[in-house]
């Protein structure tokens, strides 16, 4: 059996996507607006999960596919945060610290896409 050694974006997408899940758990307790949890609940957990697919790519184009999908997600996230954080459903520093996690993930999607597409498809 293969085991794959965790890489820095798989460390950082699953701490993501566990801060996330519990995120969505506690804006529920608040009562917040439904579809804006939604639409988080959607997109949050969508990049964990389009990572996961990339480990499984059929081609480098796949591979850069499916990274692309999980950085669409990441930035739609960070737009759901900023309008909970406007909203008041977020306060100051939980806005921030899920950004913070949210644009480390987008940082390093960039950057992978970036060298893969450099590498030639």
């Amino acid at each position: 059996m293969l085991v794959r050694k965790p890489n820095i974006l798989q460390i950082k997408t699953d701490a993501l996507m566990e801060r996330m899940v519990k995120l969505i758990a506690y804006l529920k307790t608040k009562q917040t607006q439904r579809e804006w949890v939604t639409q988080l609940s959607r997109c949050g957990t969508s990049i964990g999960a389009n990572i996961a697919e990339s480990r499984n790519a059929q081609s480098r184009a796949d591979f850069v596919n499916k990274l692309n999908i999980a950085l669409k997600e990441a930035d739609e996230a960070k737009y759901w945060i900023n309008i909970l954080h406007r909203s008041d459903a977020l306060n100051d520093k939980e806005s921030f610290s899920i950004s913070k996690d949210v644009n480390e993930v987008i940082s390093l999607l960039t950057s992978i896409i970036k060298k893969t597409k450099e590498n030639g498809l």
